[in-house]
């Protein structure tokens, strides 16, 4: 069984794009585990053992080395962008499901399932699309998704903290914290962020 696992990131972000990933992994992966060799630290090799799961029961460092690991392995994978400006403009139902979209465009192999974690279908006219709960953390290809999808994302955002210096895209990659709060306070709201979300248009005069 061949099995497409597609999961969403930044579904509640203020900022920035929304990301979908997907992911074929291999069949003969070991039980939801991973191991990679990473860069030398302190003259020794590392040796990262990470589980394959939730994205955000990861550590950063977890997720980067899982995502590695998976587009060093994985069959087939893609990602699917949607804007802030197409949030605004379509909604979030929409731009989740085109995500997903976009991202299941980019794969090129031949695949008998499409496991999306969550209780929504957004493939619900295609026969072998099924929504699961909490799929991210128990069908790897779709916590590969996730991990691909998350480092993808806040990767990102870490380049746009340069071109947008104050917001501290970097630290929160957009999501409402108070340090979000207070540099939309101070420096007003850019033109990354999303219009259509009621905390930012508290703050658009």
């Amino acid at each position: 069984m061949v099995t497409v696992g597609i999961d969403e990131v930044g579904r509640g972000c203020w900022a920035g794009p929304l990301v979908a990933g997907a992911v074929i992994l291999p069949e003969n992966l070991p039980p939801n585990l991973l191991w990679e060799v990473g860069p030398p630290k302190g003259g020794a090799t590392e040796v990262a053992i990470v589980k394959l799961r939730d994205s955000k029961k990861l550590s950063k460092r977890q997720r980067e080395v899982a995502a590695a690991w998976v587009r060093l392995h994985a069959l087939a994978l893609g990602l699917g962008w949607v804007w802030p400006a197409e949030i605004d403009e379509h909604g979030l139902t929409w731009a989740v499901r085109t995500a997903m979209e976009r991202a299941l465009a980019e794969i090129a192999i031949a695949y008998d399932e499409i496991i999306i974690d969550g209780n929504i279908n957004y493939f619900a006219g295609n026969s072998k699309a099924q929504a699961v709960v909490k799929a991210d953390d128990s069908v790897v290809a779709v916590s590969a998704a996730s991990i691909i999808a998350k480092v993808a994302r806040d990767s990102y955002m870490a380049e746009l903290d340069e071109r947008y210096a104050g917001y501290g895209f970097e630290k929160h990659v957009g999501y409402g914290t108070a340090a979000h709060v207070a540099a939309l306070k101070a420096l007003g709201v850019s033109d990354i962020h999303r219009l259509s979300y009621k905390p930012i248009q508290a703050f658009i005069v």
